[in-house]
């Protein structure tokens, strides 16, 4: 008989569950617990930033071809593509059930639907449309700076002491399993990425500024939907990147 498979290390573990978790592509996701899905939160940004290179390739070459806010749609279309959606949903949901004005349980209920209510329809259209045009008049730098951003944002929103507002899914699963050291670090090195992104396009403070008016914003709306629902939810984590993005362009928007 051959002999069993070693196990796999956490680390490697946990940069295959964030691949697999954040994007589309067949990472071959693990067997998954909290030391796993720890490390995958904290990987997050890692991600991110794969994937804003990505949009800001797309954006980049549509704009030889296009007007500047056709291609940042272009960009953002490939980001959706790639995540499949599920950040987007994750807002459209939130957005509905915070919206209902309803009492937790029955918030996360209308959460839990397949369906798009009122709430999150104009939420998604006027976010993509910020999204877009502030991608547009700051560039594809401030897009790479913004995908790092919204996925840093779940790192720390998966840190010890937020709770998980449901028993089970992926609140459950990632909550309370970052430490705090870990999410200072991935703070660190994606603040360096923006300075350097920030003395490459000459305004070494506009862009660190951007990173931490996305992590302000994302952070108001996780302490909100905490009060709200009593903690964090799958969908919780999906509207926090798309939030901390939106902001992080506006940011770099406006210094242009």
């Amino acid at each position: 008989m051959p002999a069993p498979a070693a196990p796999e290390e956490p680390i490697a573990a946990g940069l295959r569950l964030a691949v697999g978790t954040f994007t589309i592509l067949p990472a071959g996701l693990p067997r998954t617990d909290r030391v796993t899905a720890g490390w995958a939160m904290a990987f997050a940004p890692l991600v991110g930033l794969v994937l804003g290179l990505v949009a800001a390739a797309v954006a980049t070459v549509a704009g030889y071809l296009v007007s500047p806010l056709l291609a940042a749609a272009l960009g953002l279309g490939s980001l959706a593509v790639l995540t499949r959606g599920l950040h987007l949903d994750g807002l459209a949901d939130l957005a509905d059930g915070l919206g209902s004005g309803k009492p937790a349980e029955q918030a996360l209920d209308i959460m839990k639907r397949s369906d798009i209510g009122p709430f999150g329809v104009v939420t998604l259209v006027f976010t993509l449309l910020v999204q877009a045009t502030a991608a547009s008049e700051a560039g594809p730098a401030a897009l790479v700076l913004a995908c790092a951003t919204g996925r840093l944002a779940v790192t720390w929103a998966c840190v010890a002491g937020v709770p998980s507002a449901r028993p089970g899914g992926l609140g459950a699963m990632v909550a309370g399993t970052v430490r705090q050291s870990t999410a200072i670090i991935a703070t660190a090195l994606v603040a360096a990425g923006a300075l350097v992104l920030g003395l490459l396009s000459g305004g070494p403070v506009i862009y660190p500024l951007a990173l931490a008016a996305g992590l302000g914003a994302a952070w108001a709306m996780r302490l909100h939907a905490a009060r709200r629902l009593g903690g964090i939810t799958g969908d919780v984590l999906g509207a926090l990147v798309e939030i901390a993005a939106a902001t992080t362009l506006i940011v770099c928007a406006a210094a242009h």
